[in-house]
Parts: structure tokens; C-alpha cells; sequence
């Protein structure tokens, strides 16, 4: 499979990207903000960082980069995008997926390991999980406090677009194992149809048993399913 990795100023969890897909062999590419093609590739990921040190709004800036005009073509027609932390950040300030990611409930920037359990795994990015699964993932993040409207919740709730939520270790979802005041303790969405998937958490930072452990692997192994 063909993948490529959209890079910014101040990206810094790009090359971390690169290695989990390498490691499963993905023919990947790194994308420079500033170009204007997109080579031909089977998943576009938008990675996490602080894009433009986070300068006006996180996302805002890189949301009007060249790259992001090809992109967003790539997604209108189907390609798969995922788009993890700022890259989530960045998908929703350039229209690919709804709602907005304020600051922490806390208004503190965390960094540490949590829980989420999945939600639906018939899709594309989630396969090779099992309903109500717990994983232990990472987050590193000043705004990932999601939040729609209520029409748009109901539109993800109906339609099976929300893959992931955060929970405790036990897969309690609640208040309690919300760890930034996300609307309903949702930790990722998808768009309408599925192909596109902004997360907050790090699944490439959980993809190596020695460094952190392998709960991210088997979402790299779906898309290659």
C-alpha cells in the first residue's frame, strides 16, 4: 500500500508516523506543506504536532496550506485520511470532518497515557478490533475538547461515527475517564462515509511493543486489510 505523511512547520510526531507505517510496510512519503501534488497513495495521514506553533487557532493556519487543496480533493473522492491530534485539528478547520476542538476542560495541556474503548470496528480503520476493547493509548494535547452541536451529535450517534471513547480501565466511560471534558467522552469521529477519521489520541506512539506497547498496531494493520 501507498501512504503519505503531510508535513508542517513545528509537525513532530511525522516521522513517529513513518515508522509504524514502515514497519508494515507501507511504500510511504513524506509531503512537504508547500507542494502542490499529491502523489497517488491509498492513505493520506495528517500527524499530530504543534503545526505553526499553534498560531491563531491550532490547525487554523496549516488548514490553508497547498497541500491541504489536494487533500481535501482526495477526500471528497473517497481516500482514506487520518488525521491524529493537530491533524485532527487540522481536518476540522478545513471542512473534511464537523464540530470543534476547544481547550482541555482543565484549560492545562496533557500528556499521558488513557483508555478508550471502541465503539464500531465495521469500518476501514478499526477491523482488526473487537467491540468495547480497552486500549491504553497516548495523548499529548492543549485543545482536544470535542464538541458539536446537537444536530451533529445525533448524525454521529445514528450513523456509527464514533469509533472511540474515552474510558477507564475497567471501560467505564464517564466523566471521570473524560480527560479533557469531550462531548460525550468522544476520543475520535468519522465523516459520513467512513473514510475519513480524525483521532485525538496517538495510536503510531503504541506501535512498538519494546518503546510503548502494540494497542495503535492492529489500526494500521485494518487499513492494510
Amino acid at each position: 500500500m501507498k501512504s503519505s505523511v503531510i508535513v508542517f512547520p513545528g509537525s513532530n510526531c511525522d516521522r513517529d508516523v513513518a515508522v509504524a507505517l514502515e514497519k508494515l510496510q507501507f511504500k510511504n512519503s513524506m509531503i512537504w506543506h508547500k507542494e502542490t501534488v499529491l502523489p497517488e497513495s491509498d492513505l493520506i495521514v495528517v500527524p499530530g504536532g504543534f503545526s505553526y506553533g499553534d498560531y491563531l487557532r491550532s490547525g487554523a493556519i496549516a488548514a490553508k496550506s497547498n497541500i491541504l487543496n489536494e487533500v481535501i480533493k482526495a477526500g471528497k473522492k473517497g481516500s482514506l485520511i487520518l488525521g491524529i491530534c493537530n491533524g485532527f485539528q487540522i481536518l476540522i478547520e478545513c471542512g473534511l470532518l464537523k464540530g470543534a476542538l476547544l481547550r482541555n476542560s482543565g484549560l492545562k495541556f496533557i500528556s499521558r497515557d488513557i483508555f478508550v474503548k471502541i465503539q464500531s470496528n465495521k469500518n476501514k480503520f478499526f477491523n482488526k478490533y473487537k467491540i468495547n476493547e480497552i486500549l491504553k493509548l497516548n495523548i499529548a494535547h492543549n485543545e482536544g475538547n470535542f464538541f458539536t452541536n446537537n444536530e451533529h451529535l445525533k448524525e454521529l450517534e445514528d450513523n456509527d461515527l464514533i469509533p472511540i471513547k474515552y474510558c477507564d480501565g475497567d471501560g467505564k466511560v464517564n466523566s471521570v475517564s473524560n480527560p479533557n471534558g469531550s462531548l460525550n467522552n468522544i476520543a475520535g469521529i468519522f465523516n459520513k462515509n467512513k473514510n475519513i477519521l480524525g483521532m485525538m489520541p496517538h495510536p503510531e506512539r503504541m506501535a512498538d511493543k519494546i518503546c510503548s506497547d502494540e494497542d495503535g498496531l492492529p489500526l494500521f494493520l485494518s487499513l492494510m486489510n
